[in-house]
């Protein structure tokens, strides 16, 4: 059986009423949805159906937390998610999508809106995720300063981007500096 045949929702029988659809979202999901940004996690999605003049809004809240690999220690760590997405649905003669309004053939009426949760999860991941400060793999990180060209006083060894006092400035720069003075 599909492992995401739940998350096709049927818009033709949706016709006055609000209907509510509940999903859990765990590792079976990911692996099924096989996209490489997250592979584990534990949340709770709740896609709303509203019908309205000529087209569906559907809403999308999202809450839990997924494993992704720590930016500095390379470490699996939670991060929390929670998203809350809307998007119109509206019936047409052939499928399209946009980023905000989605057409589906009036005659099949049939939405899979599992890569549209995986999606809206996706995007609510930060650029940068690392642990709490002291809370990195010690042993990743004392490799890492080894072969860093530049030290910090961090105590997760957070790479610094400032340079050193007593590098050789370019004279063009300093006399350009003089200006700001």
């Amino acid at each position: 059986m599909d492992t995401l045949s739940a998350y096709k929702i049927d818009f033709k029988g949706i016709v006055s009423d609000t209907h509510v659809f509940d999903y859990v979202l765990d590792d079976s999901f990911f692996e099924a949805i096989d996209a490489p940004e997250v592979r584990k996690g534990n949340l709770k999605s709740e896609v709303t159906v509203k019908p309205t003049s000529g087209a569906f809004q559907v809403t999308f809240k999202t809450e839990g937390t997924i494993m992704v690999p720590c930016d500095r220690c390379l470490d699996d760590m939670e991060l929390e998610i929670s998203t809350n997405d809307v998007v119109r649905v509206k019936f047409g003669a052939d499928y399209q999508e946009d980023d905000e309004l989605i057409t589906i053939p009036e005659d099949d009426g049939v939405l899979d809106v599992s890569w549209r949760i995986y999606e809206f999860i996706a995007l609510a991941i930060p650029i940068k995720h690392v642990h709490a400060p002291g809370k990195c793999n010690r042993a990743m990180i004392d490799a890492l300063n080894e072969h860093l060209a530049t030290r910090s006083s961090d105590e997760d060894g957070d790479e610094s981007d400032e340079v050193a006092d007593d590098a050789p400035v370019d004279p063009r720069w300093a006399e350009l500096k003089k200006l700001i003075k």
